[in-house]
Parts: C-alpha cells; structure tokens; sequence
C-alpha cells in the first residue's frame, strides 16, 4: 500500500485541519483574514491548522508549520524523484496530478505503479488527486485503476467529479454507491464544493442546505466512514479547503484561474466571497461528517 500519514504523537484515527496555499492567494479587500501574512499564519494556527499545503514553500517566511507538497507525475522517473526530494526537505506528504487523461491503459499502469513504488520505498505519502485533464479525470477509468492498482491512495477532489460529470444527470445515489473504492481509499481530502455546472461557489454558512451541498456532505461522509473504516491505527485524513480566486497577479502578469466567482459592486467586478471564512464553512462541514463517522477531531 501507498505510505500512510501518520503524524508524529498521533494515536487514534482522526480528521485534521490543513489548509492549501491557494485559499490564502489574492483574498479580497474585504476578507477577515490578517493582512500581515505572519499575524495570518499564526491565525491559522489559532484555528487549529496543522499544516500548509504550497506548491513552492521555499518563498514563505520561516515557519513552525508543516508543509505538505504538491506536483506533479509526468513519467516513469518523476515519482521517485519527487519522494526524495520532498522528503529530504521535511514536507509530511505530497499530493500529486498524474499525466494528462490522454494516456493508455498501460501508460497509467506505468505511471501509478511508479507513484506506488516510490511511496512504498522512500516511505513517504503521495496520492493521487481526482482531478480534470489528469488520468483520473472519468469515474469509471478511476474505478478501473482502483481494480488494477488497490494500493493507490487519492487525494479527493471531488468537485472535479461532480461538476466535470454533471454528476446530478441521472441517479447520484447510485453513483456514489459505484464510487466507494474510490472513497474508501481518499486519505487526503481537497475541500470545494461546486454545482453541477460550476466548480466552487460561496456557501451561506455552515448549515447551507441546497441540494449540491447536501451531495458534498453526502460524499465527505462517505468518504470518512470509509477512512474509519479501513485506515490503520494513528493514521490522519486531513482535509484541506482549496478554494482558489479567479485571478492571481505574477509579476507583470495576471494569471486568470477562473475558479472564485465575481460579483460586480457599484459598477466594479469583484469575488462574491470571503474565501478565508468560506474555509471556515468547510470545516465546520468536515468536522460534522467526520463526527457521524465516530472520527476524533482536531
């Protein structure tokens, strides 16, 4: 099996705050978050974060916290690469896009074999995101890898299923019946939640109802229970909101991600929502479908 995440001291299974990089990124002017970025890192703290998810953590100020990793697996060598390099920088795991969805049968055999191999040898977490444009980007494919592959462990994205397949367009139930190896095996887990036709949207709080949040709740749950019960003793699952903004300044350059939706006030564009109390409204969620799984929290 894929490395398991077992922090240090960590005794029972549980559910753990962390948080992706991308929530923090080009907030708007009028989120609650810090603005100094080491009073935010320390708020995060205050919040029960125990760790940050950055794709380039070498530009952070120093930092107490954890890091965990992200990358990318493009070929055979790139995850025994990846494991060496981001363990020997101390990172606890590292969630990972694999190839781009235009792969054969056996080009993902290959490359998950590799992802595989390299955690069992190195000793160090990396699973596989369900992500768009990646080789788990159809359910049933996915379904397949997890027949051919059991040991692969995901990081659980799982906006990209349901909006990317429309999930709501015939019996979800029955879906995520079909879709348990794929949460049994979720040890990471990205949180957004997005409608059948947008990938993230702002909730109205904690206790949103809307049917697309209810099917969110429903897939988290599944997917804890899952952790409960098949986790080994001290392992985390951590759940990360990664709620990204629609733009993102580089430089010179704005990189457009789309992702955050806008609203225009007195006649200027800006994002509907606060994504730093949007995470919030996640794990609040998360804690619930954890505590119906009988995991411990924090």
């Amino acid at each position: 099996m894929t490395a398991v995440y077992r922090p240090a001291h960590s005794l029972s299974k549980r559910l753990a705050k962390h948080m992706n990089a991308g929530t923090l990124w080009n907030l708007p002017k009028f989120t609650s978050a810090p603005r100094d970025p080491q009073e935010r890192f320390s708020a995060l703290a205050a919040m029960g974060v125990e760790a940050l998810q950055h794709p380039s953590p070498e530009v952070l100020p120093r930092l107490t916290m954890p890091i965990v990793g992200m990358g990318r697996i493009d070929n055979i060598h790139s995850a025994d690469h990846l494991a060496r390099k981001h363990k020997a920088n101390g990172y606890v795991l590292t969630t990972v896009h694999v190839g781009t969805g235009f792969e054969s049968d056996g080009e993902i055999d290959d490359l998950i074999g590799s992802v595989i191999a390299a955690s069992r040898e190195h000793k160090y977490p990396i699973f596989v995101e369900t992500h768009r444009a990646t080789v788990t980007q159809d359910i049933y494919r996915t379904l397949l890898i997890v027949e051919r592959h059991p040991a692969i462990r995901f990081n659980g994205d799982l906006s990209h299923y349901y909006t990317g397949h429309e999930m709501t367009y015939g019996d979800i139930s029955a879906k995520f019946d079909a879709m348990e190896p794929i949460f049994q095996r979720v040890r990471y887990i990205h949180g957004r939640i997005g409608t059948p036709c947008c990938m993230q949207v702002a909730l109205t709080g904690s206790d949103d109802t809307r049917a697309f949040v209810e099917h969110f709740r429903d897939m988290w749950s599944r997917v804890m229970q899952g952790f409960s019960n098949t986790a080994e003793g001290g392992e985390v699952l951590p759940f990360a909101p990664e709620l990204l903004p629609y733009e993102l300044p580089m430089g010179d350059e704005i990189l457009t991600l789309h992702y955050a939706q806008k609203q225009t006030v007195k006649g200027k564009a800006v994002e509907e929502s606060d994504r730093w109390q949007q995470a919030q409204f996640l794990f609040d969620i998360a804690e619930e479908c954890a505590s119906k799984a009988g995991l411990k929290l924090g």
